[in-house]
């Protein structure tokens, strides 16, 4: 399946639609489109296994442009527009794109680098042009709305968030089929009861792995998107009930902003549309998963994966609520906890994960790196410490390069950090080690208080006796600063190197 076949069947069909502006993408519209910066490709010479890089915020061509490399079969970096000039240059050049897109809202970051981009094969831009930049807009102009004569399955090869160092390119190989002949199995519906008259909402950034394969498969089989341009709690409630979405993909962070909503604001809104709200990559706190399930119903679907795409663990409502706290048992692969020798460890005690006979990939360039991911016996991992329970559910405890090591104990910060977030004086929070002389390590958490007006000494005791009445002490932070913003990446995930970097810079 592919949206031309949509386009064929049912032309005025919605394919998108942009939830601030309630601007309309018809398959038709996809199809033409998308066909057209296919025919630019190759008029550029970009032939299979190529590279194109795209830095957008949501925009209304961001899928369109997806589209045309999927066809062409290409590979397409869709790259933060977060990001800064060093990590976006490093991120182009590394990949080794041929065609840079963007567009005049990212005016500061991209400007300063148009010489670097010179020798590219072509640089384009959208909404305006600077000097080194042509329209994209133009480049379509009177190109065929007719596909290229050899399509080919492309995919995304996008790079990790940078929490260690420079991102790394996740790269799997190639579909080895036309365009449109995969026989893969249609996961969105078998998993999610996603099928065409469904409605999906994406209120996360196109670039990011979880919102961009989910829109483009929901668009592959023919089911409208709505795309939020940016995350606002009140908005995306709004919009559910404007839309009557009946499936979602959300992050921990988006769950507990609406939670903090006002009750009488979160509750004047109807989503009793929704069919299926899924969630992924962080771990949610219990009593925000639990609060959720109550609000919306035992719809609620949690998975863990990672960009790699080497294994699939999933659950869904009913299930978690009978293993509070699990992100699932495998799907399609096996799970393997070892220690640091590599030793598999008995159930209960955690250890790396490593999932086994899911797919391939390589970090792109860094064969150390790639290494590093894999197990003896061939199995891969994301860095993710966790343990399986008796019934083969899984358990995530923290990333192994957060974890912290005080006086020779094993710290793993989640824990405290899902119990301050439940607190109604906190807005966001990060905690992690600083050094301490006596013992190594010690414990500190940083906080974005609800009202920064509170800031203060006695907030600050009264947060560490909170975390102590629930956790063991030496878990609990030892002191806490507080900050008007924490760095968090809008897909959710909290940049919590650069917090620990600064602090480990001081001493």
């Amino acid at each position: 399946m592919h949206p031309g076949l949509i386009a064929e069947r049912e032309p005025d069909k919605v394919a998108y639609v942009m939830a601030s502006t309630g601007q309309t993408v018809t398959f038709r519209e996809l199809e033409q489109t998308a066909n057209q910066g296919a025919h630019v490709f190759r008029r550029h010479g970009l032939k299979r296994g190529d590279h194109v890089a795209i830095m957008l915020e949501n925009h209304p061509r961001f899928l369109q442009i997806c589209w045309a490399a999927q066809r062409a079969g290409l590979y397409y970096t869709a790259i933060s527009y977060l990001l800064q000039q060093a990590e976006v240059q490093y991120i182009v050049e590394n990949c080794e794109a041929k065609v840079f897109i963007t567009s005049i809202a990212q005016k500061a970051v991209v400007e300063p680098l148009a010489d670097t981009l010179r020798p590219l094969q072509a640089c384009y831009m959208l909404d305006g042009v600077l000097d080194g930049f042509d329209a994209w807009e133009t480049a379509l102009d009177g190109q065929p709305g007719t596909p290229i004569m050899d399509e080919q399955e492309g995919a995304s090869m996008l790079y990790s968030s940078g929490t260690t160092g420079f991102p790394k390119g996740i790269k799997r190989p190639l579909p080895e089929v036309s365009y449109g002949e995969s026989e893969a199995p249609n996961l969105l519906e078998a998993l999610y009861g996603i099928k065409a008259d469904s409605i999906y909402l994406s209120p996360a950034p196109l670039y990011h792995a979880a919102p961009l394969s989910f829109t483009m498969g929901c668009l592959r089989n023919g089911v409208a998107v709505v795309v939020m341009e940016r995350f606002d709690a009140q908005f995306a409630l709004q919009t559910i009930q404007d839309y009557k979405i009946t499936h979602s993909q959300w992050v921990p962070t988006m769950f507990i902003r609406m939670l903090k909503l006002a009750d009488e604001v979160r509750m004047q809104y109807d989503v009793t549309s929704l069919e299926c709200a899924i969630h992924a990559a962080a771990p949610c706190p219990v009593p925000v998963k639990t609060q959720m399930i109550e609000w919306w119903g035992p719809i609620i679907y949690e998975y863990y994966a990672g960009t790699e795409g080497n294994g699939f663990v999933q659950l869904n409502s009913e299930e978690w609520l009978a293993h509070r706290g699990s992100v699932g048992r495998p799907l399609g692969c096996e799970i393997h906890i070892c220690d640091d020798a590599g030793n598999e460890l008995p159930v209960g005690e955690p250890g790396t994960i490593y999932f086994g006979g899911g797919g391939e990939f390589e970090y792109f360039k860094d064969a150390a790196k790639t290494q590093d991911s894999r197990h003896a016996k061939g199995w891969s991992t994301l860095g993710d410490v966790g343990y399986l329970d008796t019934d083969g559910y899984l358990y995530l405890t923290d990333r192994k390069h957060f974890m912290i090591i005080s006086g020779g104990v094993n710290i793993y910060p989640q824990e405290a950090e899902n119990i301050l977030i439940l607190h109604e004086a906190v807005m966001d929070v990060a905690v992690f080690g600083v050094p301490n002389d006596e013992f190594g390590e010690e414990v500190k958490a940083v906080v974005q208080p609800a009202d920064m007006a509170s800031a203060g000494p006695l907030l600050e005791l009264e947060l560490i006796d909170y975390c102590r009445s629930q956790l063991s002490s030496i878990k609990c932070p030892r002191s806490i600063d507080f900050r008007e913003e924490l760095p968090r990446h809008p897909t959710g995930k909290l940049y919590k190197r650069l917090l620990k970097d600064e602090y480990w810079a001081r001493a």
